[in-house]
């Protein structure tokens, strides 16, 4: 199939979300890709210096959306294509390059779709979407629908997502000698263990909330007491009021020395994605689904978030996980089921005709 032709090229060409080169060229192939499939042409677009795939309405009605970029370094995902029987593998091919590829391949089943449709895919996804969470906001506020082309959950939609936070502490001490002197510095090991044990007390399972402390560095040599050190924090939640309490207690931290200094950066990155903002379209495609001879999709909340975060809380409704089927992703797994392309293709194409309807 022409489709799976076009994903190899785009799952060998590397393209990890810090590498802005790499990220421009990941763009140019897709328009490539889609200028020998859809008309008009694709464009390359900037917003805050990282490019934008953008094919179709200027101001859309129906927005695809997606991204580019992979959390894969070049090199580290090896072999960066292959395929046994049904499962095809590779960097970044279930989160999303193939939803992104099921997008071009649906729109060429429908005239005239340039006139209210846009597909729209970023390059900094995976850091956060601080360069395109405005652009994001822009076009889904005028919206009718946002549909995500984020990865499914076992073919199911995704009606519902966490919300993040992401922080950076950094506890500065003071340097001494270790063996000599100790008394003399203040430990910012020490000081940074504590702060990991209060952090992690701030999860509350009832809401979903998770508060992990991921990457932690500290010190410079084995006989010097550390000066600087510094921790990662990852929240996640269903609740936006969860999310809110905890960037206020993150806030209030404090080291236990009153000598040494504590600062907290970072906040609130995506607000949740809630099924008030997702129920209207999942229904529309459970019909659209059934008229076309379709098992039922199904739904399911999940706690990865993605930019349908953005859209739903600029006011859009939002539909996720209508991309690819497989499972792995962002792990040494990741892979997708080559068979289930052209179902979810039909899906797609069905659910996007049925919206223009609308």
């Amino acid at each position: 199939m022409a489709i799976i032709e076009d994903l190899k090229k785009l799952v060998e060409f590397e393209s990890p979300s810090e590498d802005l080169a790499a990220c421009r060229g990941i763009v140019e192939l897709a328009i490539k890709i889609a200028d020998e499939n859809l008309e008009p042409a694709a464009q390359l677009v900037e917003e805050n210096n990282r490019p934008v795939f953008w094919w179709g309405s200027k101001s859309p009605e129906i927005v695809l959306l997606g991204h580019l970029d992979t959390v894969w370094p070049k090199g580290s995902y090896l072999p960066t294509w292959s395929v046994s029987g049904d499962i095809a593998k590779g960097p970044g091919i279930f989160d999303m390059k193939a939803g992104f590829l099921q997008a071009i391949y649906a729109l060429k089943e429908i005239p005239n779709a340039a006139s209210k449709v846009a597909i729209i895919a970023t390059t900094d996804e995976e850091l956060g979407s601080q360069s395109s969470k405005a652009l994001i906001e822009r076009v889904s506020k005028s919206a009718r629908a946002v549909l995500v082309l984020e990865a499914s959950l076992n073919g199911k939609v995704k009606t519902g997502r966490k919300g993040t936070s992401m922080y950076r502490i950094a506890l500065h001490g003071r340097a001494s000698h270790a063996g000599l002197e100790p008394e003399k510095g203040i430990n910012a090991t020490t000081e940074i263990a504590a702060i990991v044990i209060e952090v992690a007390k701030l999860a509350n399972p009832e809401f979903g909330t998770t508060v992990v402390p991921t990457v932690m560095h500290s010190g410079t040599t084995t006989n010097t007491v550390p000066a600087l050190a510094t921790l990662d924090v990852d929240i996640r939640s269903f609740a936006s009021e969860e999310l809110i309490r905890i960037d206020s207690a993150m806030k209030k931290l404090s080291a236990s020395h009153p000598e040494a200094r504590l600062e907290v950066i970072g906040g609130i990155n995506r607000p949740p994605l809630e099924t008030s903002s997702t129920a209207e379209l999942y229904e529309i495609l459970e019909k659209v689904a059934s008229e076309i001879g379709m098992e039922p999709i199904g739904q399911a909340s999940v706690g990865g978030a993605s930019d349908g975060n953005f859209a739903a809380a600029a006011g859009a409704r939002v539909l996720d996980g209508l991309g690819a089927v497989g499972d792995g992703a962002h792990a040494p797994h990741e892979q997708i089921l080559l068979s289930s392309i052209p179902s979810r293709v039909k899906l797609l194409t069905a659910f996007i005709k049925e919206l223009i309807r609308d």
